[in-house]
């Protein structure tokens, strides 16, 4: 019997002390801490000719929603135009679809189709879509839990120029989410029942960010920010500066806000480091600030602007950081600096420009390693250097083709600027027409 124990004991640590064993999962927009890391190891240090093994692929609707992935499942909201959006459940291993659910949500904006990331638990899958219709569903049945409407459940009347973008975060029993309707701005629901915990007021002008759970002085902060005003949409309105602010989670409460931020339409989540910086940035050639979160004495909060540039952003994603560098795709309407590397002090250490080309893809770092699309059809293998671009392997992974009518022609033939994400060495990613699954281990 004692024999029997130590030998559950045994196996029971190995289990525990070996992580590659259990499958790493991939449960929300950006990964397990919202910040573009994967704690995956046994990278592929580099591809055959023909690239890495593609494993699946499954056909979906135009947009620019990314898959997520818990417990051998992944899960993307799709849309097709004719029906709605669609919530679809995958196994990661082989690509089967277990089941769908589909409701109406009829609109029609720039650039079509899916727009956001869902996140996942244990027992639901929660997605907003880009009409603002936000789901609870079963992940088991794909029977839905709850539903709201963060949109127009808050007064909100016509839908903002690019719909709703919100990657929803979850947070002990509460699921946050931007409403950015005149009668809400950052929303927490119950989880388990959809009511409303708290909310706070409409904070400002309109954003396609979601919230972030930031550690900031040692205590976790929603962090949060609006748009300047939008002058392409509103030509003739009062220009108003841009709104950072730092939230109680618990209850909504405004800790500290910073309100000099310069960018028409915002996109990117901000990034923390060790020290309380925090790194905003825009695309529309509005660059990047650098703000310092102050801890006073009272326990207040305040900020301290520390520099501003034009040399560094990002369109859609936010930055990378790693060992005191970030790394962003500085693509926009008039920009085409591609992979950009930035110190702490705002100072460009280099860029790739059209040589390497990338445009508003995503990126990944595990084991070491970026894992890159280039927003077309190309996925790289790179080393991350302040000393210079060092690509390692790179293959195409996507064909042309899928990308839309009318103004969303103008974002090129393939468009592949939805968030990638990697799960138990499987790296998926979607253009306008299909997902893939990519082996990237050994």
């Amino acid at each position: 019997m004692k024999t029997k124990s130590l030998c559950i004991v045994v196996i029971a640590s190995i289990l525990f002390f070996c992580p590659s064993i259990k499958a790493q999962d991939w449960p929300q927009f950006l990964g397990p801490d919202r910040d573009s890391k994967s704690p995956q190891k046994g990278l592929l240090r580099s591809w055959p000719e023909e690239g890495p093994e593609v494993l699946w692929a499954v056909e979906v609707g135009v947009g620019y929603g990314g898959p997520v992935v818990k417990n051998g499942k992944a899960y993307l909201l799709d849309r097709d135009e004719e029906t709605g959006d669609i919530m679809r459940c995958f196994n990661l291993q082989t690509g089967e679809e277990l089941w769908r659910y589909s409701y109406d949500a009829p609109g029609d904006i720039p650039f079509p189709g899916s727009r956001s990331v869902p996140v996942v638990d244990d027992r639901h899958v929660y997605s907003c879509g880009p009409y603002g219709d936000l789901y609870c569903f079963d992940v088991k049945t794909g029977k839905p839990v709850w539903q709201k409407n963060v949109w127009t459940d808050f007064g909100g009347k016509t839908i903002p120029l690019w719909a709703i973008s919100q990657c929803p975060v979850l947070y002990g029993d509460l699921l946050i989410v931007a409403s950015q309707a005149p009668e809400a701005g950052v929303v927490a629901y119950n989880k388990q029942t959809g009511d409303v915990v708290w909310k706070t007021p409409n904070l400002g002008n309109e954003s396609y960010v979601s919230p972030k759970i930031l550690k900031i002085h040692g205590e976790d902060q929603v962090v949060w920010l609006t748009s300047s005003t939008n002058t392409f949409q509103n030509r003739d309105a009062e220009v108003t500066k841009g709104n950072v602010v730092g939230l109680d989670p618990h209850t909504g409460k405004t800790l500290w806000q910073y309100s000099n931020w310069d960018c028409h339409i915002s996109v990117a989540c901000p990034v923390v480091t060790a020290d309380n910086k925090l790194l905003i940035i825009g695309g529309y050639e509005r660059g990047a600030t650098m703000i310092q979160i102050n801890k006073k004495a009272n326990g207040s909060f305040d900020t301290t602007e520390l520099f501003t540039t034009l040399e560094f952003g990002d369109q859609t994603k936010p930055p990378l950081y790693h060992d005191g560098h970030f790394y962003a795709m500085y693509r926009t309407n008039q920009k085409r600096d591609g992979l950009v590397c930035m110190d702490m002090e705002g100072n460009i250490k280099w860029k790739t420009g059209r040589n390497p080309n990338f445009d508003r893809g995503s990126m990944i770092l595990a084991d070491g390693l970026l894992l890159a699309t280039d927003g077309l059809k190309t996925l790289y293998l790179i080393e991350p250097s302040p000393e210079a671009f060092k690509m390692i392997s790179k293959a195409d992974v996507l064909t042309e083709g899928g990308a839309g009518e009318g103004m969303a022609r103008m974002g090129g033939s393939t468009q592949n600027w939805a968030p990638i994400a990697l799960a138990d060495g499987k790296l998926l990613i979607r253009d306008q027409a299909k997902m893939v699954c990519v082996k990237v281990v050994q």
